[in-house]
């Protein structure tokens, strides 16, 4: 059952965890010396949409698998969505672009599944 999960799922919770203790997102981690001079200074903020990113290229690669059990991964990619949706209009800590930003992630997760998996069935069953 575990495997079912979507990545994003892991992400919500750990927003929620960040937001419970009262973490300070835009903080920043670290401070890095560019070789232009520059110094770039990540927040956790900017390391979460990171992690969304990288969590969104797996979900879509997960979603190119042709299984019996797809349709329970989109439904809970779908539940794991709404939940960020509703959180993010509902709890004023997720009020923030950051959180909206993993908001619309999770949306385009739960769009490129059904989309995927109805052009691979398409595919498998012309040939």
């Amino acid at each position: 059952m575990i495997r079912y999960l979507p990545f994003y799922f892991i992400l919500f919770i750990i927003c929620n965890a960040l937001f419970f203790t009262g973490v300070d997102l835009s903080q920043p981690l670290l401070t890095a010396k560019l070789m232009s001079g520059a110094e770039w200074k990540p927040t956790l903020s900017d390391s979460l949409i990171m992690l969304g990113v990288i969590f969104l290229y797996f979900e879509i690669f997960k979603s190119t698998r042709s299984t019996d059990a797809s349709i329970i991964e989109h439904m809970f990619s779908m539940l794991v969505f709404v939940a960020f949706l509703i959180e993010f209009i509902v709890y004023k800590q997720a009020g923030n672009s950051t959180f909206l930003i993993l908001t619309m992630m999770s949306m385009f997760d739960v769009i490129a599944g059904f989309t995927i998996s109805i052009s691979t069935a398409r595919h498998d069953f012309t040939h």
